[in-house]
Order: structure tokens, then sequence, then C-alpha cells
């Protein structure tokens, strides 16, 4: 007892010590502590109602407890399979296809040796990022219109002018390429940034080898950056059935459906347009625990392999 008495003295004591010291700190990360409490933490209570047949006019208290029904409901729908097959596929080619291609985009923009070239290079592919979902999802449709530049390229190549988002096999390529098209530039910051502290009596060494630039870009720049590599990667396992809903609902259309049709675009339907609050909860809190299992499967993988981890 006395021992535990100690053991809380000496804890306090710690604490209290190391806020004194760093008081500026505290301060300075409060905000971020009480934004994730607000809007990350406090919202998780809501959870509740994915065990009830939960109405606005009763309230969480109100509302009767059923269990897991509107789980067991979501495995049971008719459109269980299509939307669950969707989103992973559609997750799993944008991370195959997406997930590398700021990694190279960053090698080869790193190689680059004229200042203000390389400048424009960088603003030029930052600029998607900050273009609106909205916008960017009407550049793409009309594009793709029969009418559109890419139909008006297929034709003087001779081909048959046709609305392409209305094609259920090319709905992959346009939305994982527009997706690259967006992304790889501000992407790539966070990789420009790892390559830029690498240790350039490496690259000094190297070349006194005798090595060409590819033999320095894979044996020295790779390596130096692979931890980064890795914990981005293990992020993005930790969201692979989280495919934006936005992008999704913008672009597909009823000839679509079966091939476009995700997780999220289902909880949309039927937690705002069908008001079923209960079996949408439900079926996004599936999402999240599979997305954590990833996460932490991602993470195991990547700790028995000794690319480090997360945790």
């Amino acid at each position: 007892m006395n021992d535990q008495k100690r053991y809380k003295k000496s804890l306090g004591q710690k604490l209290s010590r190391d806020f004194k010291m760093n008081k500026w700190k505290y301060i300075i990360i409060l905000p971020v502590i009480v934004y994730f409490i607000l809007f990350s933490y406090k919202p998780m209570y809501g959870l509740l109602i994915a065990f009830q047949d939960y109405t606005p006019f009763k309230g969480m208290s109100g509302s009767s407890w059923v269990g897991f029904k509107h789980f067991i409901n979501f495995f049971k729908d008719y459109y269980f399979m299509r939307v669950l097959r969707n989103t992973v596929v559609i997750s799993f080619l944008t991370i195959l296809f997406g997930f590398p291609a700021p990694i190279i985009f960053a090698l080869l923009l790193n190689e680059i040796k004229n200042t203000a070239f390389k400048r424009v290079v960088q603003t030029i592919t930052y600029l998607p990022h900050f273009i609106s979902i909205v916008i960017v999802c009407g550049l793409i449709k009309e594009f793709c219109m029969s009418t559109g530049l890419i139909n008006s390229i297929i034709t003087a190549l001779g081909g048959t002018a046709s609305n392409l988002l209305e094609s259920k096999p090319l709905f992959y390529p346009i939305y994982i390429i527009s997706d690259i098209w967006q992304s790889v530039g501000w992407g790539s910051i966070i990789y420009l940034a790892a390559i830029a502290g690498v240790d350039q009596e490496q690259y000094e060494s190297a070349r006194i080898d005798g090595a060409g630039r590819f033999q320095k870009m894979f044996y020295i720049t790779l390596p130096s950056i692979l931890p980064t590599i890795t914990v981005l990667f293990i992020m993005r396992m930790g969201q692979v059935l989280n495919v934006g809903y936005e992008k999704i609902l913008l672009l597909y259309n009823p000839k679509t459906y079966e091939v476009a049709d995700v997780i999220s675009t289902y909880v949309y339907r039927m937690g705002l347009q069908e008001a079923q609050w209960s079996f949408s909860t439900a079926v996004g809190l599936f999402n999240s625990v599979v997305n954590v299992l990833f996460l932490c499967l991602t993470n195991y993988i990547c700790k028995k392999t000794d690319s480090g981890g997360l945790f």
C-alpha cells in the first residue's frame, strides 16, 4: 500500500515537474488535444446507435437495443458483396498504382539539376491537389463525354466516340488515373523532404566508386527513405476500405453502379437518403473495424520483415 502511494506521489511529482519545464509546449498542443476530443473521440459515443433501432424523437436513451441486428442485415443484404468487392478492388488498385507514383516522381524530381525547371514542375504538379473535387469531376466528365477531348483524339485516330464514363471496364482506369494526377505532386512532398535528409557524403563516395545516377538511386536514396515509405504504407493500409464517396457520387451513373458502388456511397444512400441511421452506422463501424485490422496486420508484417512499424 505504501509502495502504491509512493509510486503515485513520484508520478505526480514527475508530471508536475515536466509541466513546469515544458508548460509552453503543453499550451501549444492544447488546441490539438481539444480538437481531437471534440471531433474524434466525443462522436464515437454515437456508435452506440449501431446497436439500436434509433429514432431522433426518442434519442439514444429512448431507442430500443437490438444487438447485432443491423450488422446481420448488412451481411445478408443483396448489395453486400457488390459494395465490398468494388471497395476492395478500387482501394487496392489505388494502392498498387497510386502509392508508388509519388515515390517514383520524387526520385525523378530529385535528379533534376535545373532549379528553375524543378520548381516549375513542382508547382504544376501541386496545383491539382488544391482544385475542388467537384471541379475535378466536372473536368473528367467534360473530357470523357462523347464530344470531349479524349473522344476527339480517339475519332482522329479512327476510333468510335462514346461516353467513357458509361463504360464499366473503363471506370476503374478513369478513377485511378485521375486520382494519381490529382495526388502525385502533393504526395511527393514528404518523400522529397526525406530525400533531402540523406547524407550527401554517401552520394559522393558512390560517385568516386563509379556509381551512376540509377545506381545511387537504388542503392542509396531508396534504402534511406524506406522507413518513411513503410510508415506511409502502413497508414495507407489503415484506410483500405475508405474510398471517398464524393468522387464516386460525382462520376458514377446507373450504367456503372455494378462496378462503382462502394461502401461509402452505400452508407450515404442508406443514412441520408433513406434515413436508416442505425443501419448506416453499423456499416460504417464495420468499415472502421476492417481498416483497423488491416492497419495492425500491415504493421505486424512490416515489423517481422525488419522494415519497422508504427507501434
